[in-house]
């Protein structure tokens, strides 16, 4: 729909592209690249170097970075916005389409699977030990994600202290994350136009893979393809499809079911989450916990770490854990509708109206960022903001780590703060020693992700057959 309306929309489109690739050739790289886009952010987007810059040559490193850093300015998944980028760079809206496409389909497809699998046997001991395996290794991964992200955002005192100020403001005054996030990237914009070096000095991605193609060398160059120089009237029609894509279903919910159905909640609070969702899956999974488990009760805090080990272990997106929380909302509020079917339209609808958003970003703002190759302000501004997501992922890691190693937490307030302090009793030892053991595995040994997570769902199980849980 949206290439068939946006097909014709400047002289541009008429262009023949010049780079040689053809879009058959593209499809089958794009669907390599979704079926090897394990690891999370940093993972994905070494895949996508490694298959579009070293091994095919299609786009130059700077051109790489250069779209790289728009993305994470972005709300959204960056790999999959990285991917729409690139895909609209060489052939258009349907490349972007295609690419991005392509990007989330296996995770859709395999967290629906487990999603059914959780709802119809997830009170079987066995599916409830791998899951208590699960949540250790996940912990581990994520404080793991902090250290990564900290060694490459904190290089001065000024990025540390917007970490310890952004996690502070989320742990002990629960400050809304949108505002944390939005708060850093001002600082952050206002210092690079003042030409602080503290913001200047560690703006941005370095080099991403261990080859790097100059983009004179690259199939695309370093000409700004004719299709990134659209008429004005591009954006007010990309802005009018891409919003009645996004919003058509919302309206069309809040109008037929009326607010308080689980699927206007859906509908809205995804669409909402979409606009805000600064920093990656780590940084985002914090808020939608906060209201998933505490505001709509649709899941239990156990299970939000159940959803992202889900996420981990398959291809796509880490943020394809909403479509998980979806599932489990629409599955205990199902209405008229059969259960497992209402699930099934909840998870759709969540991913529908967390992933529409991202082409609507890429589309709609692509062709500006190509003509802005280097902005020191807007670099300053995602160098804050990535500073600011060190301390969100790690108040995900503490109160993931709260809810895991213990049973039971009372909330203290004092001096305007709310902090949940857990009672030392409820220490779940086995949780621990499993956490530890993970710890040691990916922080000592560096070992894998995915074996990592392998075989903490395999002591899970054998923990539950000692414990006569299986």
């Amino acid at each position: 729909m949206l290439t068939g309306i946006l097909r014709n929309t400047s002289p541009a489109s008429e262009h023949q592209l010049s780079h040689g690739i053809s879009f058959s050739e593209a499809l089958r790289v794009w669907a390599r690249v979704a079926a090897l886009s394990f690891g999370g952010p940093a993972g994905q987007i070494a895949i996508m170097h490694r298959i579009i810059v070293e091994e095919k040559c299609w786009i130059g490193e700077t051109r790489f970075l250069h779209a790289l850093n728009y993305c994470t300015l972005l709300p959204g998944p960056e790999a999959q916005q990285l991917a729409i980028y690139i895909g609209w760079l060489l052939h258009k809206t349907k490349g972007g389409l295609v690419a991005g496409t392509l990007f989330v389909l296996p995770g859709a497809v395999a967290i629906m699977a487990l999603s059914w699998i959780y709802a119809i046997f997830g009170n079987v001991g066995a599916v409830q030990a791998l899951f208590f395996g699960l949540k250790a290794a996940v912990l581990a991964i994520v404080l793991e994600a902090v250290i990564r992200i900290g060694r490459r955002a904190l290089k001065n005192n000024v990025m540390l202290a917007l970490a310890a100020g952004a996690f502070i403001a989320l742990f002990l005054f629960r400050a809304p994350f949108p505002m944390v996030v939005l708060a850093a990237g001002v600082i952050g914009y206002f210092g690079g136009r003042a030409g602080w070096a503290a913001f200047l000095a560690s703006n941005g991605h370095g080099k991403v893979g261990g080859r790097q193609v100059a983009d004179v060398d690259s199939a695309l160059g370093e000409e700004i393809p004719p299709h990134a120089r659209p008429p004005m009237s591009w954006p007010l029609k990309v802005a009018a499809v891409g919003l009645l894509l996004w919003g058509g279903p919302v309206f069309a919910l809040l109008v037929f079911l009326g607010q308080g159905n689980v699927f206007t909640d859906i509908s809205i609070f995804f669409s909402k989450m979409a606009m805000v969702t600064f920093g990656g899956a780590y940084a985002v999974l914090s808020y939608v916990a906060q209201q998933a488990v505490e505001h709509y009760h649709w899941l239990k805090p156990g299970e939000m770490l159940d959803g992202l080990g889900m996420a981990e272990t398959t291809p796509g997106p880490l943020i394809m854990v909403t479509q998980f929380v979806g599932f489990m909302g629409a599955y205990r509020e199902p209405g008229s509708l059969n259960p497992l079917l209402a699930g099934t339209l909840g998870g759709l609808l969540t991913t529908w109206v967390t992933f529409v958003p991202c082409f609507l970003w890429i589309f709609l703002g692509a062709p500006f960022m190509e003509t802005m190759r280097s902005n020191k302000a807007l670099s300053a501004a995602l160098a804050a903001i990535t500073a600011a997501v060190v301390g969100v992922i790690l108040n995900l890691a503490v109160w993931f780590a709260l809810h895991v190693l213990f049973r039971e937490l009372y909330e203290a307030h004092w001096l305007g703060m709310t902090i949940d302090v857990p009672v030392l009793s409820s220490v779940n030892v086995a949780s621990l020693i499993l956490t530890l053991a993970a710890m040691v595995a990916v922080f000592r040994f560096n070992i894998g992700m995915l074996t990592v997570l392998a075989g903490s769902s395999l002591t899970g199980l054998f923990c539950g057959l000692l414990m006569g849980w299986v």
